[in-house]
C-alpha cells in the first residue's frame, strides 16, 4: 500500500467517525447527558473542516474523471479545448488539496494557540554571551513586532557592559508557540567582540528557552509551599523606587523556583504577575519531569550552553545564518538579526511537519 493510500484509509476512518459522531450528538439521550454531549460535540468540531477539505477533493477526483471520459468521445476543437484547460485547472486544485489534507492529518500541537514566556541566557563567552543574550532580546523583539504580538519583560539581570546574564520575556499574541517553539537551545555566535581589543574572531553562546503560557492550568499550588519575599526594586522608577518594597520574588520550595518580578509600581501587581508565571513553570516543571528530573529536561530541551551544542550559529564575518537542525544556511545575518526569521521558522515549520507526516504515514 502507497503512502497515498494509506492518508486516504486515514481519511475515511475520519469520515467514518465524523458520521458516528452526528448520530451520537442527535440521540436524545446523548443530548440529556450534559458532560458527554460535550465532549462529543467538541470532536466532531475538530474534524468537521477536514472532513469537509475531503469533500472537496472527491468532488474534483469526480471532475476529473468526468472530462476524462468526455475526451474520449468525439468533440468539436473548441469544446475539446474548453474541457482540457478545465482538466489542467482541476489537476492543479487535486494536487493543492491533497497537501492541504495531509497537513490537516497531522495531529494538532495542543500549544500552538498559547503565548509564550521566553527565558533567554547569557551563557559561554562572559561579556561576549552576556551580549550576544541582548541581541537575541533585540531579535525577537522586532520579530515579535513584525508578527503583531506584544513583548513584556518579566525579569532581567542587565550586565555591566549592557548584555544580559538572563532575561526573561513573555511574548502574547496570535500562534505565539506555534512559531517560537523552534527556538528552544543553544544559539552559537561568531564574531570580534567589541570587548576584544586585539581583534579575534570569538565563539560564544546564549541558550534560548520557550515554554508555552499556562493561564488556566490544572494545577493547585499549596501557599504553604511559597516562600514570599518583598523587597525594593532597582532600576527606572525616581523616588518610587527606593521608598516602596513592591518588588516580589516567589519561590516554589518543593521544586526550587524562584520568580521575581518587579516591573509593575504596584506590590499587588508583582504578585499577581509573579504567581502567573511561577504557575506556567511549575505546570512545566511536573509535565516535564514525570519520567525524568526537572534539570535533565531542561538540558534536553535547552542544553547547557557548552559551545559544542547549539541549533544554530551566526557567523558575523560571513554574514552568515545556519540552522544545524536542518542544514538550512542563509546569507543575510543583519536582516535576521533585524528581526527578519520569518524564512528559518517557516523551513523549520516545513521540515516538522514533513517529519509528523512521514510518521503518520509509517505508523
Amino acid at each position: 500500500m502507497s503512502k497515498l493510500d494509506k492518508i486516504f484509509d486515514k481519511l475515511d476512518s475520519v469520515v467514518d467517525r465524523y458520521n458516528e459522531l452526528n448520530e451520537l450528538i442527535s440521540d436524545p439521550e446523548v443530548i440529556a447527558d450534559t458532560p458527554k454531549f460535550t465532549k462529543l460535540s467538541k470532536e466532531e468540531g475538530s474534524i468537521r473542516d477536514i472532513v469537509a477539505e475531503y469533500k472537496k477533493y472527491k468532488d474534483v477526483v469526480k471532475q476529473i474523471n468526468d472530462d476524462d471520459e468526455m475526451l474520449h468521445e468525439k468533440l468539436d476543437s473548441d469544446f475539446e479545448s474548453l474541457v482540457k484547460d478545465e482538466l489542467n485547472g482541476l489537476t492543479d486544485k487535486k494536487q493543492q488539496l491533497e497537501h492541504q489534507l495531509k497537513l490537516m492529518l497531522i495531529p494538532k500541537d495542543p500549544n500552538d494557540d498559547k503565548n509564550i514566556i521566553m527565558e533567554i541566557r547569557g551563557a559561554a563567552g562572559g561579556d561576549e554571551g552576556s551580549l550576544f543574550a541582548a541581541d537575541l532580546f533585540n531579535m525577537y523583539t522586532k520579530y515579535a513586532d513584525s508578527q503583531g504580538w506584544k513583548v513584556e519583560v518579566l525579569d532581567e539581570n542587565p550586565t555591566d557592559v549592557g548584555g544580559f546574564k538572563e532575561i526573561d520575556i513573555m511574548i502574547s499574541g496570535k500562534k505565539v508557540y506555534s512559531k517560537l517553539k523552534y527556538e528552544n537551545g543553544a544559539h552559537r555566535v561568531q564574531r570580534v567582540p567589541i570587548t576584544e581589543s586585539s581583534g579575534r574572531l570569538q565563539t560564544s553562546t546564549a541558550t534560548v528557552g520557550v515554554m508555552p503560557e499556562q493561564q488556566d492550568v490544572n494545577i493547585k499550588i499549596n501557599p504553604k509551599d511559597i516562600k514570599t519575599d518583598v523587597y525594593r526594586s532597582s532600576g527606572a522608577g525616581g523616588q518610587h523606587v527606593n521608598k516602596t518594597s513592591s518588588a516580589v520574588r516567589m519561590t516554589h520550595l518543593p521544586t526550587g523556583i524562584v520568580v521575581a518580578m518587579q516591573d509593575e509600581r504596584s506590590q499587588q501587581q508583582n504578585r499577581a504577575k509573579a504567581m502567573q508565571v511561577l504557575k506556567s513553570r511549575v505546570y512545566n516543571y511536573y509535565k516535564q519531569a514525570s519520567d525524568a528530573k526537572y534539570d535533565q529536561e531542561r538540558k534536553s530541551a535547552i542544553g547547557t550552553g557548552d559551545r559544542s551544542e547549539r541549533i544554530r550559529t551566526y557567523n558575523y564575518p560571513q554574514n552568515r545564518v545556519t540552522d544545524h537542525r536542518i542544514g538550512l544556511t542563509v546569507n543575510n545575518l543583519d536582516k535576521v538579526m533585524d528581526g527578519d526569521l520569518e524564512g528559518i521558522i517557516s523551513a523549520l515549520i516545513v521540515s516538522d511537519q514533513a517529519k509528523k507526516l512521514d510518521k503518520l504515514t509509517n505508523e
